[in-house]
């Protein structure tokens, strides 16, 4: 039976998979957006069968509020490598967050923490994204720059203790609190490296006593942190910040940190690598329309789209088309795809609109003969307000093969394997007979064990692809659907699949 929780809020208390060089150990968790810093969303352990509702549990205090389409994105769900699951949780209409620790089998409350965080400015309002490190070191925003961490996230019945850090100087934020709390906002996922030490962007809305200036962040174990602003990593005195909601990747060797670069206008931007260490650049490039190259691609705050970097280094990314719509590539956007070194532009994929692409490794699909190693699964939606047919999709494919974009002429990635969403899209009434609903997901888990890959949709249901059959195998009702903000599939360390539908976090499982 399916297990419903209400919140209390309290004031004040707030099997080794082996590919590449991307090998995860069966002992990293679902650790950060996408599970790890490469954002690869490839489980380490089987996923289970999708027969019923665990458990579940509300996202937001105050979803009822927010309408019929959410234009929210909620943080990613984490899993220790003791089961416990830690979410994010909306407690007011903007600002207003806690961190909730559950009991992964039953998901009962283990404890809870609420944080003085405070949203960046934003149009689709961001979620709160913490990360997992890999001595179980849990870290999530705080108010003014800040960031709380945590070394005992799976103490059951009572609230273990807390430390907070800044990455400008602890003492500064205690001697000027509220100047900071006014004016420093951590603006992107966290990202943990193989060391312990974190990376997130954070965005300066005004004065502070530092002069602090928008740019990346490093944190290490010890609280030893450095910083660069993004005018000097761009060089570019038009871009002023981290785009809102990119989670730094990193390479595969944990030495260059990619994040995207923009303004507050969002019209323009660069993706940049950097020493892991130091925050030296080491390269950057500005993102141009596939179709349009003169054009400056929208690298927009509305997305999640987060580098991927995959097991040969090559680095994806999502952008918006410019111009977006019918006389371009119907709103899909593009999968831009570079060298690690950000000095070949490669070719790209016909999606890439909010979206974190999936590695999906090329044995996983027994009717694919070419010559990667591996592939890259995306949204592949057709939007209808953009002047497509309404046939949302999903897709596997291959970087190292091209064809002709039916929609827009250009050369892009091949398809492998498509899918299209099961459900009429009732909220178009004018699209074409068989019209189906979006595929709800920012980054799509992929379990190797089942050669599949687990998908939301905004139909109310979460599904499995299977990648042998090419169909959608299983499925469970997870509620009546509802218009969702893309959100993460995730597979726990038992298994346990999580998925969000209408403010509400799934666990799915035998």
């Amino acid at each position: 039976m399916a297990r419903s929780k209400r919140f209390l809020l309290f004031s004040g208390a707030i099997f080794l998979l082996t590919f590449g060089a991307a090998a995860q150990s069966i002992r990293t968790p679902w650790s950060g957006h996408a599970h790890d810093a490469q954002h690869t969303a490839l489980s380490p352990v089987a996923s289970q069968p999708l027969n019923r509702i665990v458990w579940h549990t509300s996202l937001d205090m105050f979803s009822q509020f927010r309408g019929n389409f959410l234009a929210i994105h909620y943080g990613s769900p984490l899993v220790t490598r003791s089961n416990t699951v830690i979410v994010p949780v909306n407690t007011g209409l903007a600002n207003g967050f806690m961190v909730e620790a559950l009991t992964g089998a039953t998901g009962a409350t283990n404890w809870t923490r609420t944080t003085d965080y405070l949203l960046p400015p934003y149009s689709w309002l961001p979620g709160l994204s913490s990360a997992l490190t890999p001595k179980n070191r849990l870290y999530f925003p705080g108010g003014g720059g800040t960031v709380y961490f945590c070394d005992t996230p799976d103490m059951t019945n009572v609230t273990p203790t807390f430390g907070q850090t800044a990455f400008y100087g602890l003492a500064s934020y205690l001697a000027n609190t509220n100047a900071y709390l006014a004016n420093i906002f951590i603006n992107t996922p966290i990202t943990s490296d193989r060391y312990g030490n974190i990376f997130f962007g954070f965005q300066v809305t005004g004065p502070t006593p530092l002069n602090l200036q928008s740019g990346l962040a490093r944190i290490d174990f010890n609280g030893t942190a450095t910083w660069v602003s993004a005018t000097n990593i761009t060089g570019d005195t038009s871009m002023n910040k981290v785009q809102l909601s990119c989670a730094p990747g990193l390479n595969n060797d944990h030495t260059k940190v990619y994040v995207a670069i923009n303004n507050d206008a969002a019209n323009a931007g660069y993706l940049v690598a950097l020493d892991s260490r130091t925050l030296a650049v080491l390269a950057d490039v500005r993102l141009k329309d596939v179709k349009n190259p003169a054009n400056d691609c929208f690298v927009t705050d509305k997305g999640t789209a987060s580098p991927l970097v995959a097991p040969d280094g090559d680095v994806y990314f999502g952008v918006q088309e410019n111009p977006i719509g019918v006389n371009n590539n119907h709103g899909r956007g593009w999968l831009l795809h570079f060298d690690g070194a950000l000095s070949q532009s490669k070719t790209p994929g016909a999606f890439g609109w909010d979206d974190t692409p999936s590695i999906v490794p090329s044995s996983l699909v027994p009717s694919y003969h070419g010559g990667s190693p591996y592939l890259v699964l995306v949204k592949y939606n057709n939007y209808v307000s953009r002047g497509g047919d309404g046939m949302n999709q999903i897709a596997i494919l291959d970087p190292q093969n091209t064809m002709t974009d039916p929609i827009s002429g250009t050369t892009v990635m091949t398809n492998v394997l498509t899918i299209a969403g099961p459900t009429p899209d009732t909220a178009n009434t004018n699209t074409a007979p068989g019209a189906v609903r979006e595929w709800c997901v920012n980054t799509i888990a992929i379990d190797p064990a089942s050669k599949s890959a687990l998908v939301n949709n905004e139909d109310g249901r979460l599904y499995r692809w299977s990648f042998a059959a090419n169909k959608l195998t299983e499925t469970n009702i997870l509620n009546s659907g509802t218009g969702e903000a893309y959100t993460p599939t995730v597979i726990g360390v038992n298994g346990f699949v999580y998925a969000i539908q209408d403010a509400i976090l799934y666990c799915v499982g035998q």
